[in-house]
């Protein structure tokens, strides 16, 4: 229980501090992970990117719409499926992506600094051991 409750805690503490460094560019804790998935993946689809940072359909719809009207995305219809489309980076966040990226490694910095590099090492292996078994429980 303390586990979900600490887990919990660190994503709540680490949205907020997100939400407010991110403020400057229009964007919350919720929208820089669209912008740094098309920053290698660009003309992937909404579905795709739905997919990849893992949440349903409707919340990346509402959150592209949002980056489209805050000139952040280009949104095409693919030419191979009418029902899709492809996104794509404006230059305005191509700009804005190495600041974003500064914020979360500070914020990464920030939050480890009480640890070495061992402390590191385990603390990432055990969290990726254990989002691959709720990823097994959840499929």
């Amino acid at each position: 229980m303390y586990l979900i409750k600490l887990n919990s805690k660190i994503f709540r503490a680490t949205q907020i501090y997100l939400d407010k460094v991110l403020k400057e560019y229009q964007l919350s804790s919720g929208c820089y992970p669209y912008l740094l998935i098309l920053r290698g993946n660009e003309g992937i689809s909404q579905n795709k990117i739905s997919e990849e940072i893992g949440c349903d359909k409707a919340m990346s719809a509402r959150t592209i719409t949002k980056l489209i009207k805050l000139g952040y995305l280009d949104k095409n219809k693919d030419e191979t499926d009418c029902r899709a489309y492809k996104l794509y980076l404006t230059e305005k966040a191509k700009a804005i992506i190495p600041k974003v990226l500064n914020q979360i490694h500070k914020l990464s910095t920030l939050i480890t600094e009480d640890l070495d590099y061992n402390e590191k090492v385990i603390t990432i292996d055990s969290l990726n051991k254990i989002l691959s078994n709720i990823k097994k429980i959840n499929t």
